[in-house]
């Protein structure tokens, strides 16, 4: 799975390494939230779809905000927590997947991400690690959107990550891994193509790298730099 991100840059310079994008209005809210080293669900962050760019209808790729955890329009509020992670094996049939699939996927412009070891197989101690590009670059990952309108009727728009099996690197550590993108590959991810299915797959894991931290990433409320920095071994490993 994939339940924790971080963004090392400030929202301009983010922005700044995926030119091909506009930057929509509603974007410019989230600036005095980035960097963001220890991002969570529930959070809003700036992703890029496909959507109107210029008046009446020119569509390009546009970078909006949008909150982690897909809520579909017609989602009752209340209840279970909404998905952060969708498998890619069951996206294009599961009911409350398929449509946002089809027409409606999105990128997600991240630093990098964290993922924790089981380290005695018992769902108690693990081990922190933080993963990222090997030569420190931004990436993006596969995700799909849905707008949500709450009990006061205001449109939210919201967002899950797609998730893959894990490539050599990561199975070290997790069965799954959130689908990164190839730069290549992001025109025809956010394209009309209703099926993409074969982009749906590990990253080479010669272009990674990961790397022990430290058991302050547990709660979302730790978000300094000091969040990705290498520790040799956490004596008291994250309960989580």
């Amino acid at each position: 799975m994939c339940g924790r991100i971080f963004v090392r840059t400030s929202l301009e310079e983010l922005i700044s390494n995926f030119p091909f994008a506009v930057k929509g209005g509603d974007v410019d809210g989230l600036g005095n939230r980035f960097p963001r080293w220890n991002g969570a669900p529930s959070q809003d962050y700036p992703i890029i779809i496909m959507d109107v760019v210029r008046e009446p209808d020119t569509l390009g790729a546009i970078f909006v905000a949008a909150r982690w955890g897909l809520m579909p329009s017609w989602a009752k509020p209340g209840g279970r927590p909404p998905p952060v992670n969708v498998r890619c094996e069951s996206i294009a049939s599961n009911g409350m997947f398929r449509s946002a699939y089809r027409s409606r996927r999105c990128l997600v412009p991240i630093n990098g991400f964290f993922e924790w070891k089981d380290i005695l197989g018992t769902g108690k101690n693990k081990q922190p690690y933080a993963i990222a590009m090997e030569d420190g670059s931004p990436f993006a990952l596969a995700g799909i959107w849905e707008t949500w309108k709450d009990e006061n009727g205001v449109s939210i728009r919201n967002f899950a990550i797609v998730t893959c099996e894990p490539n050599e690197m990561m199975a070290e550590i997790h069965d799954r891994m959130p689908v990164i993108l190839h730069r290549e590959d992001y025109e025809r991810w956010l394209s009309p193509e209703p099926d993409p299915g074969d982009l749906m797959k590990p990253f080479p894991a010669e272009l990674m790298t990961m790397w022990k931290i430290g058991r302050g990433v547990g709660s979302p409320r730790n978000d300094g730099p000091e969040i990705i920095e290498e520790v040799e071994d956490d004596p008291e490993p994250t309960l989580i």
